[in-house]
């Protein structure tokens, strides 16, 4: 057992990436979205944020480098990418300067607002003279909200779903994101003094249990229906977002 953390935490910590990666296998994203919500809902959010590094970085940068479009994708979006990694420093100051009940509420805020757009099948459009800058733009505000709370995911995917990427193009620009950003994300905590040995070492166990369920939610899929999955699980994510809003706000120590 990993000093610090009982049998219970441990196990709990287990479940949560088994699921985690049960999404992931199921639709081809989510396990940091989903990893980090339950931790913070069950932890506290520098915790959940410390421990979702290697399952995160594990699984995405597998999803980052396969695909057959990595060079490309490195060409097209590398400004996004480089800004939304470098810029998670400045805005993880913030988990050391502001009290954690009000980020962790603004990260239930993003999982609301990702769940939301992503329900109504919201999309914008960008037009290719624009892809470097707004990318920038969308980077910085990425990056800061990363640092902050951890959530890789608004608006950088809303950017990336944006710019004409074909399917297979998207998730692997999302792999990528997502892989950045948890480097980002632990070389921030690490620098702040927030990642223990201790957490590194049950991050490190979460990889497993994280790849076991994407092998499981790999056969689900071959199952169900991806679109109605796709459904039940951005409404879950919205009512999870809810659920971390008011725990913060209102039942906060």
């Amino acid at each position: 057992m990993i000093d610090g953390f009982d049998a219970v935490t441990v196990a709990t910590v287990a479940a949560i990436f088994v699921l985690a990666g049960g999404v992931k296998g199921v639709i081809g994203l989510g396990l940091p979205t989903v990893s980090l919500g339950l931790l913070t809902a069950t932890q506290d959010l520098t915790t959940a944020m410390a421990l979702m590094v290697a399952p995160s970085f594990v699984t995405n940068l597998w999803q980052g480098a396969v695909g057959g479009h990595a060079s490309w994708l490195i060409a097209k979006i590398w400004p996004f990418l480089l800004v939304a990694t470098v810029v998670i420093w400045f805005g993880a100051q913030a988990l050391v300067q502001v009290e954690l009940a009000y980020l962790s509420a603004l990260l239930g805020l993003l999982l609301i607002a990702y769940a939301g757009i992503s329900l109504l099948g919201f999309r914008l459009s960008i037009r290719a003279p624009h892809h470097t800058w707004s990318g920038i733009a969308f980077g910085a505000v990425n990056g800061v909200l990363t640092g902050m709370t951890g959530s890789f995911v608004v608006p950088g995917v809303m950017y990336l779903q944006a710019i004409g990427l074909t399917r297979d193009q998207l998730v692997q620009a999302m792999g990528m994101l997502f892989t950045v950003s948890t480097v980002g994300v632990a070389i921030a905590l690490d620098q702040n003094s927030l990642y223990t040995s201790k957490m590194w070492q049950l991050s490190a166990l979460g990889v497993v249990p994280a790849i076991i369920g994407m092998v499981i939610g790999q056969q689900v899929r071959k199952r169900i229906s991806e679109q109605r999955f796709r459904q039940v699980f951005f409404t879950a994510i919205l009512l999870l977002g809810t659920y971390i809003i008011s725990t913060a706000l209102f039942f906060s120590s």
